[in-house]
């Protein structure tokens, strides 16, 4: 079985994905949380809820999955320290995923694009994270931060940055935010570049360690 959650939106994702056991891969259970923004009091109740739901005992998870962002600092800390430390506890292996790869595969497979196209998500700061993909989904440049004016595009766009963004992204379609059923999926059928369990930063967080105090004259 193998868990993976997503914390590098507003919302934490959680999903059971089976993997083994002859039965081919499917999702299990899927949980979303309720309420933005609060990452850390919210995913390690979701995770449990969805083992729970997926009948699923955690000494039965042979693997975990995590989006690595880009996204806000604290909600990739958050997701990703926790799938660290289920994965040392449990003995089992961690994959990472661009979460923006993820969506770029749901889209794909759910016939919302059949052409090149972007995906873009919210970054704040009035900016977005976005990267571009061909009609296969298949990441060709980014991922990026930017202002949406200075990467304004009539191609289909994929993601909540389309929604945010109209004048940038008028053509919207596809999922908004990444799911964890759908991360989970990628990772088992491989169909992203897997990567070690560390954040996609693409800019400096917020708070950051004070330098020396500079003279007084």
């Amino acid at each position: 079985m193998l868990l993976a959650f997503d914390t590098a939106s507003a919302t934490v994702s959680v999903a059971v994905v089976q993997v083994d056991g002859g039965e081919g891969v499917g999702v299990r259970a899927e949980v979303t949380s309720e309420q933005e923004m609060r990452h850390g009091e919210q995913l390690a109740p979701l995770v449990a809820r969805a083992l729970e739901e997926g009948g699923v005992d955690r000494t039965e998870v042979t693997a975990v999955a995590v989006g690595v962002g880009p996204g806000p600092f604290t909600g990739l800390r958050v997701g990703l320290v926790t799938a660290r430390t289920l994965g040392f506890v449990l003995d089992v292996p961690v994959y990472g995923v661009c979460s923006l790869d993820v969506l770029a595969v749901q889209a794909v497979d759910t016939g919302a694009v059949d052409s090149p196209f972007v995906v873009a998500t919210d970054a704040r700061r009035k900016e977005v994270f976005l990267a571009g993909y061909d009609e296969d989904g298949v990441r060709t440049t980014g991922p990026a931060v930017s202002k949406p004016a200075e990467v304004a595009t009539d191609a289909p766009v994929v993601g909540e940055g389309a929604v945010l963004y109209p004048e940038a992204f008028p053509n919207a379609i596809g999922p908004r935010r990444a799911s964890a059923a759908w991360l989970g999926l990628v990772v088992a059928q491989e169909r992203a570049e897997l990567l070690d369990p560390e954040p996609l930063y693409l800019r400096r967080p917020d708070a950051e360690v004070p330098g020396p105090p500079k003279p007084v004259s």
